[in-house]
């Protein structure tokens, strides 16, 4: 490591079992779901809520996450490859999650368990779902990092890193080539997300802000897809078709799905705070009086 460049070598496996590697990215997103699990518990038991619910908006959710953000890169990012061979959308083991798929997987499953097992608005349930998912989207942004992955574009600034650009190669024995020094978008994207989950923490559990239906979730999906459309300024085009949208309009296709993610979280944002007292029991609530005095 010099001044101007870090030399980021990480392994992405953690170990092997026969062809096969067990990777950390897999780890990172494993503990990410299990501490977001714990943590709707912790709400599940705060609002007293039938606990028979809350397995199977795991099993909804985890499976509408992975379908979602696996038919999104491949719809969004590859259609032409992958609608001429359909049968390669199954292989995710090498790789190609999107996660506006995911976001989209995963409203499509709470629609479904909001109609067959709680019988509650989806908004009820998004509420508590989003409050922990900052952490687990930052855990899969380490991930990426891990995996050399995802990165941005050249710099010059002190903290730029050097991403072994030959990787299936390097794992094979071969001498690591590396990119130059690039910024690690990874990282600011889950430090965006880590503030992210704080606020939602302190939403929910400070603010009782579950009591205005859709403000945490609006408030997550401004938070969360606003800055990733920013930092996307800073990434490398990840398709090659890319570079003919951002020549053009200057957007990538990130930054195209995040807009009306953006809006929509300023719809309900701005749809839970217009209505006066708690949506669910008509009492005063302390968090729209005090963002409706500073307003």
């Amino acid at each position: 490591m010099t001044l101007l460049e870090i030399n980021w070598t990480a392994d992405p496996a953690i170990f092997t079992i026969g062809s096969r590697e067990i990777r950390w990215y897999a780890l990172m997103f494993l503990i990410g779901f299990f501490i977001g699990y714990k943590i709707v518990e912790r709400m599940w038991k705060r609002e007293k809520i039938n606990p028979a619910w809350i397995d199977p908006l795991l099993f909804y959710t985890f499976f509408g996450m992975i379908i979602g953000s696996r038919l999104g890169h491949c719809l969004f990012y590859s259609p032409g490859q992958y609608l001429a061979n359909p049968i390669e959308i199954l292989k995710m083991w090498e790789g190609g999650l999107a996660s506006h798929g995911g976001v989209i997987g995963i409203i499509v499953a709470i629609y479904f368990f909001s109609k067959k097992v709680s019988h509650q608005s989806m908004m009820w349930t998004f509420d508590k779902l989003v409050t922990p998912t900052g952490l687990v989207a930052a855990l899969i942004r380490f991930g990426n990092l891990i995996n050399h992955e995802v990165y941005g574009k050249p710099t010059d600034l002190s903290w730029g890193f050097r991403f072994v650009v030959n990787l299936s190669d390097w794992k094979q024995g071969a001498a690591r080539l590396f990119s130059v020094p690039s910024h690690p978008t990874q990282i600011y994207e889950a430090f965006c997300y880590l503030l992210t989950f704080a606020l939602c923490m302190w939403l929910y559990f400070k603010k009782d802000a579950w009591k205005k239906e859709g403000l945490i979730f609006g408030i997550f999906m401004i938070c969360i897809f606003t800055s990733r459309f920013f930092i996307e300024f800073l990434k490398n085009i990840q398709e090659g078709w890319e570079k003919n949208l951002v020549e053009t309009i200057g957007l990538n296709m990130g930054q195209l799905l995040s807009i009306p993610f953006i809006l929509a979280g300023i719809y309900f944002a701005w749809n839970a705070l217009r209505v006066k007292g708690d949506m669910r029991k008509g009492e005063n609530s302390s968090l729209f009086k005090e963002l409706k005095g500073k307003g």
